[in-house]
């Protein structure tokens, strides 16, 4: 009875991990608990895009910046979330976020990902993977603006 409940509950994680959604290319997902993961670094994205941006990681991306560790050690989990920004309705200097826009992730997995300097990209549009020619377009950016700085942008906030 024990064997056959632990089977049933394996078979429902993996139906509940097949079931989200997955970038196309690299089948990256929105990792669980995200939200609740270290500050690393806000960003703000210029016309066109009129972003106010954040970035967290998980615990092995945070040991390696803490470390100033390059290149990035496989299970590290970068995400950015994106939203348009707003001017404040309390105090006109300041801008606040506004609508949400995208949420982005980069997963290390030398292996996996060797193709892409070991990173999987994920770009998701309230919750769902955006389509094929956005993904298309993570990597040839990262190669050619980051390759010195293991393929990521962000960096710790003073």
């Amino acid at each position: 009875m024990k064997k056959s409940l632990f089977a049933l509950l394996l078979l429902a994680a993996g139906l509940a991990y097949a079931a989200s959604p997955a970038s196309p290319i690299y089948g990256v997902t929105l990792p669980e608990g995200y939200r609740q993961w270290q500050f690393i670094a806000p960003a703000h994205e210029t016309p066109p895009l009129d972003e106010l941006r954040v970035v967290v990681g998980n615990p092995t991306a945070m040991a390696a910046i803490n470390k100033a560790q390059l290149p990035f050690p496989d299970g590290t989990v970068l995400v950015k979330m994106a939203w348009k920004h707003v001017q404040s309705a309390e105090s006109p200097a300041a801008y606040v976020p506004g609508a949400a826009s995208t949420v982005q992730v980069m997963v290390k997995d030398a292996k996996k990902y060797a193709a892409t300097g070991g990173w999987g990209f994920g770009r998701f549009v309230n919750g769902q993977p955006a389509d094929l020619a956005q993904h298309q377009t993570c990597w040839a950016c990262h190669q050619a603006l980051v390759r010195n700085h293991d393929f990521v942008f962000t960096r710790l906030a003073p």
